[in-house]
């Protein structure tokens, strides 16, 4: 069941805490002067732990800003989406319409995230998008009140061809599941592959979230391609590691893929994803005094390990923090806080970024591959890589 929890600032705690009734016109008047903030994340399921992470990125950013938004205080409001697309436009109507929120942060999920696009756009609620990476949101449905601070599907990938091409890999089998992300990423790797010259010899699917690869790989080690490049996330992308190597794959056919692939799952797939190179816009493993002291803070903050959706979420922040500072707090002054957001220099632990014409990180991806149990940072496949953003018009 979706649960929704109103978090107070301490302020705002301690003047309820008062019992007076005179108090009473005070509370209503301090409550309506704060910036209301809304969380649509994934608190419950299989994602909760990306949702935490994004949460806690979100409110380091600005605890560091002093806590405030533009001077404002915030009133929090949360809606676990469950990840459940279904319920995609009811959860972000409830923030706008019933919480009426100045700003909605969300989501993980692509699909739930097309319902927060499209009450986003009928709305016109400030919405930043700490992870979904479906095409739509900063393309074809993109919107002026709209940004994006993680990537799109394809962008990681889109990074993946020439690397492979440069590596002598001419001949490459792309596996991946059904469905949209699949999809998405594949486009990426498509067209960079192709354009550098490599050959795509076969595309091999499986519906999302079936895990039986079997048949799969031994239809690789007939077609004995160069390389194999592939989109798979979570404890999917462990087993299919695993089986890799378990068919006898590891060591004769390289392994590629969108840094997704090794992302959070290392210790779950072990020796098996040794050696496996990815592409990604970020890697725990960076070595720049931003990026370290980043992870310190946010381990002494949270006693656990940022990863890249900690990142995503910390630089939501960030631009919400920057946005809110140029209008000094007054979120209606659109025209001027969507110019702020879009010239914006996010410094952040991935890097700097800058925002694209369709309001989608414009970031380095990096070349990482799998040493001794962590991704290490070997290069970078792609400098200020910028999605295409067929599509967009903004009006």
């Amino acid at each position: 069941m979706t649960t929704r929890r109103l978090v107070l600032t301490r302020s705002a705690a301690l003047v309820g805490a008062a019992s007076s009734a005179l108090l009473l016109p005070t509370i209503a008047r301090a409550q309506s002067n704060k910036v209301r903030v809304g969380l649509m994340l994934p608190y419950t399921g299989t994602f909760a732990q990306l949702g935490v992470a994004i949460e806690n990125g979100v409110r380091m950013a600005i605890d560091e800003k002093g806590g405030k938004l533009g001077g404002r205080e915030i009133e929090w409001f949360k809606v676990d989406d469950e990840s459940e697309p279904s319920k995609g436009v009811e959860n972000a109507s409830k923030l706008v319409q019933r919480d009426k929120v100045d700003v909605l942060i969300g989501t993980v999920h692509s699909g739930v995230q097309m319902g927060i696009q499209k009450v986003a756009r009928e709305s016109g609620v400030l919405s930043l998008i700490p992870n979904a990476g479906v095409h739509a949101a900063t393309r074809a449905l993109c919107a002026p009140n709209v940004f994006r601070t993680s990537f799109t599907n394809s962008q990681p990938t889109l990074a993946l061809g020439k690397t492979m091409v440069d590596k002598g890999h001419k001949k490459a089998v792309w596996i991946t599941w059904k469905y949209a992300a699949g999809e998405e990423a594949f486009e990426g790797f498509r067209d960079s592959y192709t354009k550098a010259g490599g050959t795509i010899v076969k595309e091999l699917g499986l519906p999302f979230p079936n895990v039986e690869f079997q048949a799969l790989l031994t239809e690789i080690a007939s077609l004995k391609p160069d390389a194999v490049a592939c989109f798979f996330a979570g404890g999917g992308a462990a087993k299919f590691i695993k089986d890799y190597a378990a068919a006898g794959l590891k060591g004769r056919i390289p392994l590629y893929g969108s840094g997704f692939l090794t992302e959070g799952v290392l210790a779950a797939a072990g020796p098996a994803a040794e050696g496996i190179v990815t592409t990604m816009h970020y890697s725990d493993s960076l070595d720049t005094p931003r990026n370290r002291q980043f992870r310190l803070a946010y381990a002494k903050a949270f006693r656990l390990q940022p990863d890249v959706y900690a990142v995503q979420g910390y630089d939501t922040g960030q631009l919400l923090a920057l946005g809110a500072a140029a209008v000094n707090g007054d979120l209606n002054n659109k025209q001027a806080l969507y110019k702020a957001m879009e010239s914006a220099t996010i410094d952040s632990p991935r890097g700097k970024w800058t925002m694209s014409k369709s309001h989608n990180p414009i970031q380095d991806i990096y070349l990482r591959q799998v040493v001794n149990g962590e991704n290490k940072v070997i290069g970078v496949a792609a400098k200020a890589l910028a999605d295409s953003g067929v599509g967009c018009k903004m009006t």
